[in-house]
């Protein structure tokens, strides 16, 4: 029983340490949007980064930042992860929206 709880706790705590290393990625970008670049171009392998776990893809794109899921989910995943990347950045006025492209991936567009 012991093991089952620690396994959950473990569980929770990479969940959780992702989704914020998730955001660290994403808020590094909008920032530097405001503060270093005007826009990234479309060269975005030359900035992407990969979460440690390797579960998400962060990469600009002039001034959008798409969020790419790297295993295969349904799009109810995608929209839950919307739901989420749209409340960390609720009131941010750097942030014009987050949307579900037609690609299937997210964007964060700070387009001005």
């Amino acid at each position: 029983m012991k093991k089952i709880i620690v396994f959950f706790i473990v569980i929770a705590i990479f969940g959780c340490s992702t989704k914020s290393e998730l955001y660290k990625e994403t808020d590094s970008f909008v920032q530097s949007l405001q503060t270093e670049y005007e826009s990234y171009g479309f060269s975005p392998e030359k900035y992407s980064k990969t979460t440690g776990d390797g579960l998400y893809t962060i990469s600009p794109i002039g001034r959008l930042i798409n969020v790419k899921i790297q295993k295969v989910v349904s799009s109810e995943e995608y929209e839950n992860l919307k739901k989420e990347i749209e409340e960390h950045y609720k009131g941010d006025t750097r942030v014009k929206s987050v949307y579900i492209c037609q690609a299937g991936t997210i964007m964060i567009d700070c387009r001005n």
